[in-house]
Formats: C-alpha cells, structure tokens, sequence
C-alpha cells in the first residue's frame, strides 16, 4: 500500500515529520544558544568584549538578511525536505568551525556559517509544518515543534550545570558539544528527508502537488495583516533572544551577584516554561481562536517584564514569569496565524520574507546591546551600566505591543482573515496570488 494513497499512513507520517523536524530544531537552539553561558568565560579567557560576544550572535542573523528569502524560494521551488538537509549540513560545518580555534576571527566565521544554514532551515520547518498540518492541528503542531525546540534552549542554558566538567576545562569543551548537537540535527534532517517522500502535504495535494511560479511582485502585495505580523515577529524577537541568549546570564552575574551556575538556571526557566506551556497555548489556539487578542496579551507582557527587573527582591523572578509564558503565547500563536493569511504556494516566501526582516532586527539588536553595554562600562564593578541595554529592549517591547494592538483591530474588522475563528476551516480563504 502506498502512503500516498492510504490517508491514515500519511496521517501517521505527519507525525514522524513533526518529530523530525523537532530534533532538528533542538540541536539548532542549542547551538545557537551556547554562547550566552560561555559570555563570562570568553571575556575572561580570550578577552573578548561585550561587542565581540554580541557580534558572535548577530552575525548569526546577518546573512540572513538576504539568504532566508532565497531559501523561502528554494523551499517553494524544491520543496522542504531537500532544503533542511542542504541546510543541517552547512549548520554543522558552522560549529565545527566556531569550536575550532580561539581568535575571534575564526569563531565569527564559524557563527556565520551557521547562521547561512540556520534560519533557512527553521524556515523549511515551520513551511513543512505548515504543509502537513494546515488542515486540522496547525497551532498544536507548530507549539508541539517550538516547545522541543525552546527544550533545546533550555539544555543549553543549563549547560554548565549538568556538563560542568566541560566549562570547567575551559571554552572550547562546550563548543565541541554544541558542534555534537549540530550532528543530532543532521541525523534528523536526514531522517526527515527520507521520511517525507512516502507523502504528499495536505495542503499541496489539494493543488494537484503542484509549486506556483514565484513571482516577486508578489511579495509586495501581501496583505496588511501579514506585515503586522512582521513587525511584532521582528520586535519581539529582537528582544527576547539578544537579552535572553547574549546578555542576561552575564546580567545576572553582575548586576544580580549571581553565579554561572545560578544565573544560568534562572535564564533557562524562561525556555524550560515554553517547554511545557507552548502546547496548550497552541491547543487552546486551535480551540477558541482569538488568535489577534492572544498576541496582544503576550506582547504586553513583554515590557512588563523588564520593568520587573528594576524592582529590588522579586525582579528576577517576575521577569522570568512574564519572560516565560511571552515567550511561550506568541510563538505558539504568530508563526501558524500567517498560514491563515497566505496560501500555501507561498508559505515559503512568507516565512521566509519575515525571517530575513527578523533577521535584520536580531543583528541590529544584538550589536546594539553590546555597543551599549561597553559604552556605559556594564561590568561587576558597574552593574548600572547595563540600565541603557534594559530601556533599549523595555523600548522595543514596547512598540511590539502596538504592532499586535493594530493587528488585532484589523483582524476584528470587515478585512480579517479568521484568525480570531476558532478552527482553521472557518477562516476566510485569502483572494489572489498572495
């Protein structure tokens, strides 16, 4: 019997590709995520400044800038399968290279050429996700894979807990096992590859499995709800992952007289709460809809938490609270909301269109931190000169709320997509080649 033909084998293999593609974001996350408990040991170790370990994350995102579109378009164009692994592959020989050698030349090369393969790589993800479960289960789904993701997040952060023979031999110990990660998710690409061609994705199935030719005007005409959904994408995310995987392990040794070891633990309930609320939050997505005022809850919590640090006993607890179930409601909400808005032909495009934006964001962020952080000379002797960095994110979370706040009035009026519907099949198609 053919998968193709048999709807509950391919109702099984979406399944099987959903846990693929989970693994392969587990080891992503956790790659990406190494340098915030090494932030400390690489300034005292190999001298690096707060710009220099900002530089090592923001370079990450630079080439995205420009590469995640073209892989958009290579998704669209060959599909998911064969991009991941194009793309694990290129992630892996990037943390091969950064666990290397100790010069910032070499490490930055190597964090760049992670970064080629990474986003495009998450964004084949969350387009394959968005193929395979766009007719029933989407927000679950893409909760189910953010949540093993964010568990990626997680392991790292409390890296130097549980692998603290490693961190203390020195830096390069703990970027070996991130380079072992990387190999994880290369297994899984392969894995998935293989996997998806026993079935055709739902919602190509129901186009004859047939790709559009990509035209670029298109881009320009998405809608208007899409680019809100941008907006509040690259906001939020510029604040989330610069403080919580760049600055705020080293935040927390400094300015809260913490250890590695218990500033570590506490920045990774952020991700260990995503873990486990991410799903429900993409269940009762699924259920009740609402999906615009979801978005506006979270985003508000956002500059809450960072006012939050500024009070003397409960600060960092709150803030890890609020950090916590923001950063477990939008992702959960926002990445499936554009499967609603654009038709599966371009999911590509779209997911791909809003990394590069994101990644825009996620550089400039990262760059700008650092930079403020040696300017005001943040350090343990000066655990004020952090207050700059914090206003700058307390300031970006804060224009992200009025990004979700205009989504949300649009999404209610005449010109709304569905997204406050509470089943996918209840929202209205998407007119035109958008």
């Amino acid at each position: 019997m053919n998968d193709r033909a048999d709807p509950l084998a391919q109702g099984s293999t979406r399944w099987w590709i959903l846990a693929f593609l989970s693994v392969m974001l587990f080891g992503n996350y956790y790659v990406y995520d190494a340098i915030g408990p090494l932030a400390d040991t690489l300034q005292q170790n190999l001298g690096f400044s707060d710009t220099q370990i900002g530089t090592l994350n923001a370079i990450y995102s630079l080439p995205n800038v420009f590469m995640v579109l073209i892989g958009g378009l290579l998704i669209d164009r060959y599909g998911p399968g064969r991009v991941a692994l194009w793309t694990t592959g290129i992630c892996l020989l990037g943390a091969v290279l950064t666990a290397a050698r100790g010069d910032f030349v070499t490490m930055a090369s190597g964090r760049l050429l992670f970064g080629i393969g990474a986003e495009t790589m998450i964004v084949a993800t969350t387009a394959a996700l968005a193929l395979w479960f766009r007719s029933s289960h989407l927000a679950l789904a893409m909760a189910l894979n953010v949540s093993i993701a964010r568990g990626g997040s997680y392991v790292a952060d409390v890296s130097p807990v549980w692998a603290r023979s490693l961190y203390e031999q020195g830096w390069q110990e703990p970027l070996m096992l991130a380079a072992a990660m990387a190999a994880l998710s290369f297994v899984a690409a392969i894995l998935y590859w293989a996997r998806e061609h026993k079935g055709v994705p739902p919602a190509l199935a129901a186009d004859g499995g047939a790709t559009e030719r990509i035209v670029w005007r298109d881009v320009l005409r998405f809608d208007r709800s899409y680019w809100y959904i941008v907006a509040l994408c690259v906001l939020f995310y510029s604040v989330i992952f610069p403080f919580r995987s760049t600055f705020a392990i080293k935040y927390f040794q400094h300015a809260h007289g913490l250890d590695l070891d218990a500033a570590a633990t506490i920045n990774s309930y952020v991700f260990l709460a995503a873990v486990f609320i991410t799903p429900i939050f993409g269940a009762l997505v699924d259920r009740v809809g609402r999906r615009g005022l979801f978005m506006v809850f979270g985003s508000l919590l956002l500059p809450l938490s960072f006012i939050a640090l500024l009070l003397p006993e409960w600060g960092l607890w709150l803030t890890t609270v609020l950090l916590g179930v923001s950063f477990s409601l939008i992702p959960a909400v926002l990445w499936p909301a554009v499967a609603l808005i654009v038709p599966a032909a371009r999911l590509g495009t779209a997911y791909g269109l809003m990394t590069m934006i994101q990644a825009i964001g996620l550089t400039a962020a990262n760059l700008i931190a650092g930079w403020l952080n040696d300017r005001a000379g943040a350090g343990v002797d000066n655990p004020d000169g952090y207050l700059p960095m914090l206003f700058f994110f307390g300031g970006t979370a804060l224009l992200a709320f009025v990004f979700a706040v205009l989504l949300w009035r649009r999404e209610t009026g005449p010109d709304g997509h569905g997204l406050e519907s509470a089943r996918h099949t209840d929202a209205k198609p998407v007119p035109g080649p958008v």
